[in-house]
Parts: structure tokens; C-alpha cells; sequence
């Protein structure tokens, strides 16, 4: 056969030589529009559901919520968005450098020559995901101080008044109410926070803020101790204590603070 020849050597031909059928050859051109909307087409019918796994980058929420990063590997990139109405509903807090899985579609933009990841769910991606961000988290704030001697308060002989930061409904207020009347009759104020999904560590935040800017002498006496509490869980459910939000108010805490989170030993 000729380099180049428009035919193909066939062993069953009697000819021998038998014309190929080469793209193009007789079809008119397509469009760009036209092979883009082919694109599209594949693209976004083939990949209608995926989970990716990934290491967050470039994380950036938009006035509008709506969040936009890319998930990178050694080898790719794939940009990604994640609209308000889900953003809304995260169980953490997402970063760059969180390993991560998403959950979504593929949707592509002709016009841009461009195709990405529209999140519909975001996890992070396993227990050792978890403590890997736990640990890179602990590590820059123990860079800021926060977690200095210098900063602990010491803990009252005889605490007056007690206030609890944690779910009203929950077995923890129950047992930590039955303890206090059994060994130590005291007042105790209860802040109630949800204790589990997004937004709890905006709301445990910002009890310890309040109760750390109670004054004395005021209508609720100011407590000389605060309990931060829930019972045990996975590491996902204990994950709201580890936010950073929650760790910068309990490091800015001018009441001494009690960290009582799990059943077990736990180094929320």
C-alpha cells in the first residue's frame, strides 16, 4: 500500500484495493456552534451523576454564595461550582488543601470552550481527609498563639453560677444537670445551640461570645465557668467544634471554658 493512499489491502478483495471512508470526505463541515452542542451533548449525558475525588483549590465564596474552586490532583485540574442553596446546607467548613469528595454533573459552555463540575454535595473524603485538616487547622493556629499557656484561665474552686452551651433536648444537659444537683448545687444558665450540621458552629460561636460578654451586676448573673458540650459521635459529628470559628471564640473566652465533647476521649 502507498503511504498516504486513500486504500486499504484486503486479503478478501479480488481487487485487492478497496476505497476507505475518510471524515470529511463528502459531509459538509460542521459549525463550531454545531460540534460544541455535540460536545455538550456527550459530556453532559455521560456524566449526568459523578463523584470526584479531589484536593480543594482556590476556594472563593461569591457575594451571591454561590462557591466557586477547582479540584486538583497530581496530574488535572477540574474547576467547579457549588451554587448558594447547597453551600448553604455544608456540614463543614470547606479550605484549600481539603481532600474532598463532590458529588455533581458535568456541564460545559460553548461559548467558552469550557466544561466543569455544577457540586451538588461536598464530604470530605474519610476519616484520615478529616484529621489531616484537623491537624494542618491546629497547626496554624498554634503559629497565632491560640493556644498558648499563657492563654488558659484557671478553673473556679466553687463555680456560683455555671452556664452550658449545648442542645436543650440532648442527654447531655440531662446528665451534666443531674451531676451538678447531686455533688454540687449550683445555678446554671443553659444557652441552647444546635449541636450537629451547618449551622452549629456559627451558633456555638457565638454563645461563647455572648456569654463572655455578660457584665457583672446584670438581671443574668455573669457565670464563673462555661461548659461547651455534647455527647459522643463519629468525627463528622463532632465536627462543628472544629471550626475555626469556634476555636477563635473560645480562645477570646474571658470566663474559664470546659471542653466536653464525646463520650471518650476526644481531641476536639
Amino acid at each position: 500500500m502507498t503511504a498516504g493512499s486513500p486504500f486499504d489491502a484486503r486479503d478478501d478483495d479480488a481487487a485487492g484495493l478497496v476505497a476507505k471512508d475518510q471524515a470529511g470526505d463528502n459531509d459538509a463541515p460542521l459549525t463550531v456552534s454545531e460540534i460544541s452542542q455535540a460536545l455538550k451533548r456527550t459530556v453532559e449525558g455521560s456524566f449526568s451523576h459523578v463523584r470526584i475525588r479531589g484536593e480543594i483549590s482556590g476556594w472563593k465564596r461569591a457575594a451571591s454564595g454561590h462557591c466557586y474552586f477547582t479540584l486538583k490532583d497530581e496530574a488535572a485540574n477540574l474547576d467547579a461550582v457549588l451554587w448558594r442553596g447547597q453551600a448553604g446546607r455544608l456540614p463543614f467548613a470547606p479550605e484549600d488543601g481539603a481532600e474532598v469528595i463532590a458529588t455533581g454533573k458535568l456541564t460545559t459552555y460553548p461559548g467558552r470552550s469550557k466544561y466543569q463540575v455544577s457540586v451538588s454535595s461536598l464530604e470530605l473524603a474519610g476519616e484520615g481527609a478529616l484529621m489531616a485538616l484537623l491537624e494542618k487547622r491546629k497547626a496554624k493556629l498554634a503559629a497565632e498563639g491560640l493556644f498558648a499557656a499563657e492563654r488558659k484561665r484557671e478553673l473556679p474552686y466553687l463555680p456560683r453560677t455555671i452556664a452550658v452551651v449545648t442542645s436543650p433536648t440532648g442527654a447531655v444537659i440531662r446528665d451534666i444537670l443531674h451531676r451538678l444537683a447531686d455533688r454540687f448545687p449550683t445555678r446554671v444558665l443553659v444557652w441552647p445551640v444546635p449541636v450537629q450540621g451547618e449551622a452549629a458552629a456559627p451558633a456555638v460561636a457565638a454563645a461563647i461570645r455572648g456569654i463572655s460578654a455578660m457584665k457583672d451586676g446584670g438581671a443574668v448573673p455573669r457565670p464563673d465557668l462555661l461548659i461547651v458540650a455534647r455527647g459522643g459521635g463519629s468525627i463528622e459529628d463532632l465536627w462543628a467544634f472544629n471550626e475555626e470559628e469556634v476555636v477563635r471564640a473560645a480562645a477570646d473566652c474571658t470566663i474559664p471554658l470546659i471542653s466536653a465533647v464525646g463520650h471518650e476521649t476526644d481531641t476536639t
